[in-house]
């Protein structure tokens, strides 16, 4: 493809995106393809000859976008919010032309640099204490995924309790190995029995044991410090050694807001456990003032993933072989972002966040955050003027309502009726929605943060879930 060809078809593409967006809204959410369907449709092997843009993107149309679940959509309720908006487009679209593997600063400065100014900006707009700034100790990278963010942490928080709580208190190498080496199959991480799974799985990943920690309907659901206390107390007991807790500020099947000011007067005699935050689900309202209140507490906290010391990220994860050495990185003056990852490249995504943050503003970002929380709000409401079919399980937080469906018959539960609503609905696919289990109950979860959703949409999508529910509950 010359230049002049990909001219056209950028043109072309960028039309196709438009119109994507424009009818979104008149797509069915979610594909009708069975398992397997693409293997049906594609060759078996590469092709050996060159092919016209006009027929990969023919085949792109007719056979990958079929295939797709429309999350943009005002009828994808599911999940969490996972938003896109035009100039975040444009942000992929340079950062693909400018590709780099920016894992340190000589690979592409502005790639360095922007992130480090953007994560400030963010930051400081969202209220969070000065020592989880850039020119501090601390600061903040943009990793994959609050997965990736986890895995991370808990690396950082493994290497630094063996140091300071274990090897610190020998005073040969010898020594100090032993006890290391004594003390790994003792650690042990814990969250709540509401956190995100991610916790799991670094500890899977770090080799340590995992412990969550029951939460009760009369505190919403949230790990409180006194939970928390009691945990830690019984793995000692058994002879474990707390080293991590993630807390959340909104978990993802229900949004619970664990107890941040406990949890840190919980853990003051735990100097050497890392505590760490999971805001992948609410922390983007934290933007506007009204929801910076949940941040009490977070002086407790060692990341979020901003980290209050980088020091612990870049000593559990830094290694410079010498191919990686240059002498910006050599003098000590840039951040090198390698070193607060698990991957060695990393992609441009600052600029994104640039380009949404400079078109939207902050207050631009703000009202989208109201505009969206204020349907969910909207969606709870309906749901509550039809108590006789509906009943609200969880507090309803940050755009999600998580509610059951009530029988009208003595011989089905609330879960037999609830699942067969939420199964219908997906079946059917006019809108898209999750279900959950939360302490036995099983329950349909609505959330949406799209920013073709509208309170029109929402209401519509009310009026099917009402429909489909009376009709099930006579059935």
């Amino acid at each position: 493809m010359d230049p002049e060809e990909y001219r056209r078809a950028a043109y072309a593409s960028i039309d196709y995106i438009v119109d994507y967006y424009k009818t979104i809204a008149e797509r069915q959410v979610v594909s009708d393809v069975e398992p397997g369907y693409l293997r049906q449709l594609l060759p078996s092997e590469m092709p050996q000859e060159p092919e016209s843009w006009d027929d990969i993107h023919k085949d792109f149309d007719s056979h990958i976008v079929p295939g797709l679940t429309h999350w943009q959509s005002p009828n994808f309720l599911a999940f969490f919010p996972a938003n896109v908006s035009f100039p975040s487009i444009l942000g992929e679209l340079y950062s693909a032309a400018f590709s780099a593997p920016a894992f340190n600063w000589i690979c592409s400065p502005a790639i360095t640099e922007l992130e480090t100014i953007v994560l400030d900006w963010l930051a400081k707009q969202m209220g969070l204490p000065s020592e989880f700034l850039s020119d501090t100790e601390g600061g903040g990278v943009i990793q994959g995924s609050a997965s990736e963010a986890v895995v991370t942490t808990m690396v950082a928080a493994r290497d630094r309790y063996l140091r300071d709580a274990i090897a610190s208190k020998y005073s040969t190498e010898e020594e100090k190995e032993a006890a290391i080496a004594a003390a790994r199959g003792k650690l042990v991480a814990f969250a709540s029995d509401q956190t995100h799974s991610s916790t799991q799985k670094a500890a899977l990943i770090a080799g340590v044991k995992f412990i969550a920690i029951k939460t009760y309907p009369e505190d919403d659901y949230a790990l409180t410090g006194a939970a928390l206390a009691k945990a830690f107390k019984e793995a000692e007991e058994k002879g474990l050694l707390p080293f991590y807790l993630t807390a959340s500020l909104g978990t993802t099947a229900i949004c619970a807001i664990d107890k941040f000011v406990e949890i840190g007067e919980a853990t003051k005699d735990y100097p050497h456990t890392w505590k760490h935050i999971d805001a992948a689900y609410s922390g983007a309202a934290l933007i506007c003032p009204e929801y910076q209140h949940y941040l009490a507490g977070v002086e407790y906290f060692d990341s979020c993933l901003y980290v209050r010391k980088r020091k612990y990220l870049t000593d559990a994860l830094s290694i410079t072989p010498s191919y990686l050495r240059n002498a910006a990185s050599d003098s000590g003056l840039v951040i090198d972002y390698r070193d607060w990852q698990i991957p060695l490249g990393r992609r441009f995504r600052s600029l994104k966040i640039w380009f949404v943050m400079r078109t939207y503003g902050a207050k631009g970002m703000q009202e989208h955050v109201r505009k969206t929380l204020g349907i969910g709000m909207h969606f709870t409401k309906l749901i509550q003027a039809h108590p006789d079919v509906f009943s609200i399980a969880t507090p309803p937080r940050f755009g999600l309502t998580v509610f059951q469906v009530v029988p009208s018959k003595p011989e089905e539960t609330v879960n037999d009726v609830t699942m067969k609503v939420a199964n219908r609905i997906n079946n059917e696919k006019v809108i898209f929605l999750t279900a959950s289990t939360v302490d036995g109950k099983d329950c349909i979860r609505v959330v949406t943060g799209s920013p073709w959703a509208t309170d029109k949409a929402m209401s519509e999508a009310f009026q099917y879930i009402l429909r489909v529910s009376e009709e099930e509950r006579q059935t």
